[in-house]
């Protein structure tokens, strides 16, 4: 087991911080009770990662370190104590999973590369990580996943992965190039929600008139 703590590690504890609180955040609204709303942060924060995970062949991740148990505790703690204010702030779900969204694609695609695999392997476990989490969470909850909505969700974690392996063969350094590659994710996103950029929608024979 690692005693040192990385960078990366800060970084995917954040991110299931957010993703978890995103989670919860959604649960809450559907009048999940307390056991339920931790369920769907903990599937919500460690779905990705796991698929990830066993997609390169390793130990997922959250079972090796209770840690990410205890950071989906706290983000329920956290919503328990500040639910009232995160209600009124309309647009928290975003930001939390936003956020969740850019530090999972860093954790996803440094993971990969340090494994030996190639860039464009290592940009998708990125995007799986980033988004894998959101459908099971939406799905769950008896939502429409917002990987599958117009919004520009996975696009903004295959640009984020993209820079981070650009940055990476630059030898940019390394906090660097995780700050600016989960800055790049959160920026495309919030940009494409504000300005409505969506992708073309693909049109079948039952819009034709």
């Amino acid at each position: 087991m690692r005693i040192a703590v990385e960078f990366v590690d800060i970084i995917e504890f954040l991110g299931t911080f957010a993703f978890a609180i995103s989670g919860i955040r959604l649960a809450s609204a559907k009048k999940f009770d307390l056991f339920g709303a931790f369920v769907i942060g903990f599937v919500t924060a460690i779905g990705g990662g796991t698929l990830r995970d066993l997609f390169i062949d390793v130990t997922p991740f959250w079972m090796e370190n209770p840690i990410y148990l205890w950071a989906t505790l706290m983000a329920l703690l956290f919503v328990s104590i500040f639910h009232h204010q995160l209600i009124r702030l309309n647009n928290t779900f975003f930001l939390f999973d936003s956020i969740g969204l850019g530090l999972f694609v860093v954790a996803g695609v440094e993971k990969t590369l340090s494994l030996g695999y190639a860039p464009w392997v290592a940009v998708i476990m990125g995007t799986i990580t980033g988004s894998v989490g959101g459908i099971l969470r939406d799905v769950l909850i008896n939502e429409i996943p917002l990987f599958f909505r117009k919004e520009i969700y996975a696009l903004a974690c295959v640009i984020g992965g993209i820079v981070f392996t650009l940055l990476q063969a630059a030898e940019t350094n390394r906090i660097v190039t995780e700050l600016t590659t989960a800055a790049t994710v959160i920026l495309i996103r919030t940009l494409a929600v504000r300005f409505q950029w969506h992708l073309p929608l693909l049109k079948g024979d039952t819009d034709r008139h």
